[in-house]
């Protein structure tokens, strides 16, 4: 009986991973809106610069959920002593196996580069990504493209996170300071991996690195092993 149990729960959980990401792209056209807002960001060079977030969403992931599901989100900015435009963007899409899914924590310029580090929004973009530990995904814009490189690669003066998730709907503000920025940031319970650049693995089970391994299969995700496997190829059309 309990060996039963425990399949019919694998399975349920199977469904479900493969349920959210149909339900959530067949919503996404149907009740998505847009949100943005303007974000006063300090470089380590004490300077501010601006920067424009721009977010798509979808519709609620959950019949319980509060705040709509991201589809997609945009940062814009000119880069400091120029007037060249630059911009980043990420889409969030779970489920397909494209690299996708990230969430910004800080945004600098050095010697006239620009600098960002990511991290994975969620237990399978941190499969997608490979895993990393420290949990980060970091780049470099060069040759007017942002450029994947290593932490080793990422500069040492980048420490601190400078970029807000995305607020509440009730709370959204057209304007974010310096101060209110920072304000947003230190506002809930946020990983420390979220707050500062960390350069050694997280050795605690806190956070995303805490979360199982999955893989694609087809049409969903699941643990690896040859009973996902086989559900998913009877599952998937």
């Amino acid at each position: 009986m309990s060996t039963n149990n425990g399949m019919m729960k694998q399975i349920a959980k199977l469904g479900l991973l493969l349920m959210m990401g149909v339900s959530m792209s067949a919503e996404a056209g149907l009740f998505s809106h847009t949100i943005k807002w303007k974000e006063e960001v300090k470089l380590n060079d004490d300077r501010v610069m601006v920067v424009e977030r721009h977010f798509n969403l979808g519709g609620y992931p959950t019949l319980d959920a509060s705040e709509r599901a991201p589809l997609d989100e945009t940062i814009t900015f000119t880069l400091p002593d120029s007037n060249k435009k630059i911009s980043w963007k990420t889409e969030f899409n779970d489920h397909v196996p494209e690299l996708n899914s990230l969430s910004p924590l800080l945004l600098d310029v050095i010697g006239g580069i620009p600098y960002l580090a990511t991290t994975p929004a969620g237990c399978i973009a941190y499969n997608k990504w490979g895993r990393p530990n420290p949990p980060y995904v970091l780049y470099k814009y060069v040759n007017d493209e942002w450029k994947r490189i290593p932490l080793k690669e990422f500069p040492a003066v980048l420490v601190h996170a400078n970029l807000i998730g995305l607020p509440a709907s009730s709370l959204l503000k057209p304007y974010y300071t310096v101060e209110a920025a920072k304000a947003e940031r230190e506002d809930g319970n946020v990983s420390d991996y979220a707050k500062t650049i960390l350069r050694e693995a997280v050795k605690s089970v806190d956070g995303i690195t805490s979360c199982e391994v999955l893989v694609h299969y087809k049409c969903g995700w699941g643990a690896p092993g040859e009973f996902n496997r086989k559900y998913f190829e009877r599952t998937c059309k």
